[in-house]
């Protein structure tokens, strides 16, 4: 068990100094980081490699946003396996829903405790 720990810590903690070091080397915003690791979980996923990485890391390989591609890509794939054309369309959304809903309902509950303000 403690090997699994280490191994979720290393591969999560890897994703995340990666993170930091485009944040602190490029130009690059947070947002497009972020995207770009929704779009390398995608991608990673259609040519075969994340499962094995899931398999591997656990929650440190599903936790992290590469992890949200991943499950949007499978849950297309699976989609697609049981509907057709039609599961592009609904896989994603089926298999992400409940992660998109924590983040809206979080959101709200944080919007109406905190006090916005722009930075200056």
């Amino acid at each position: 068990m403690l090997l699994d720990f280490l191994k979720c810590f290393l591969v999560g903690g890897l994703l995340c100094v990666i993170g930091q070091l485009l944040i602190d080397y490029t130009k690059l915003t947070p947002a497009r980081i972020l995207s770009g690791y929704v779009v390398a979980g995608v991608f990673l996923s259609a040519i075969g490699v994340y499962r094995y990485l899931e398999q591997f890391a656990g929650a440190g390989a599903t936790v992290p946003l590469t992890g949200f591609g991943h499950a949007l890509a499978k849950g297309v794939r699976e989609a697609v396996d049981a509907s057709g054309w039609r599961g592009i369309f609904t896989g994603g959304l089926t298999a992400t829903a409940g992660g998109i809903a924590a983040a809206i309902v979080f959101s709200l509950i944080a919007a109406l405790f905190a006090r916005p303000r722009m930075k200056r």
